[in-house]
């Protein structure tokens, strides 16, 4: 329980990893708000699930490509949670492309949701952010390394751990901490384990296994956790050795 009476707001916590990070905070006893695009029924199924293990939690529908519904989402789970002291940026998209066939409205969209959604959803956070709080900024090894048709894709990723270098500075005369978490492959249901693409993949897995939404919710416990409290600015890659 060592986020006990600490209060987190999860954004994209419906499903796969972000609500792996939400059952997790809430296990180590934070309040937990999380934010949804559309899925309200996983939604609720995550809150449910929190509840039913004694936990503590809400839902509320934000859309990170929508700037006034991103800082709606954020002020409704602030009043919620009576303030802020873990923020999880997970809310984002993914669309794979080369470059011949990227259009701007994948480009658009893409970093829309996973560079100005983050950007919307942090500043919007800030006013009801204590001092000495923690944000996590979920991005991905793409963003330091390269595979075919996701150049947009780690473009944004890459900008995400560049922007929580720099919010890590900005924010410290506060303590706040800011760091990234950088998954390499994961079984979920959006890039399941068992698919065709994974079994090519294993290959580039120094661990030979998928990683687990688990393992990625762990390694956010740990930077909201006491255990971190002098690390920021940096990026934690939670990955099988796949960008070594």
């Amino acid at each position: 329980m060592s986020l006990q009476g600490k209060k987190a707001l999860v954004t994209g916590g419906s499903r796969g990893i972000g609500a792996a990070i939400a059952r997790r905070l809430a296990a180590e006893g934070a309040t937990v708000a999380i934010t949804f695009a559309g899925n309200k029924a996983a939604a609720d199924a995550t809150v449910a699930a929190i509840e039913a293990a004694g936990g503590t939690a809400f839902a509320f529908q934000a859309d990170a490509a929508d700037p006034a519904s991103q800082r709606a989402g954020v002020d409704q789970a602030a009043a919620a949670l009576g303030a802020i002291d873990i923020l999880v940026h997970n809310a984002g998209v993914a669309e794979f492309s080369t470059v011949s066939e990227d259009t701007d409205e994948t480009y658009e969209r893409q970093f829309g949701v996973n560079v100005k959604g983050l950007h919307v959803g942090t500043r919007a956070a800030l006013p009801h952010l204590n001092d000495g709080g923690r944000i996590i900024l979920i991005g991905s090894i793409s963003g330091e390394m390269a595979f075919p048709a996701t150049a947009v894709y780690s473009a944004t990723k890459a900008a995400v751990a560049a922007l929580a270098r720099g919010w890590a500075k900005d924010l410290a005369p506060r303590g706040i901490l800011v760091n990234t978490v950088q998954p390499g492959p994961i079984d979920t249901d959006m890039n399941p384990a068992d698919s065709e693409f994974a079994g090519q993949l294993l290959q580039a897995i120094p661990l030979g296994r998928y990683g687990r939404v688990e393992e990625i919710a762990g390694a956010v416990a740990f930077l909201a956790g006491p255990d971190a409290s002098y690390i920021t600015g940096t990026t934690l890659n939670i990955d099988g050795g796949t960008a070594a």
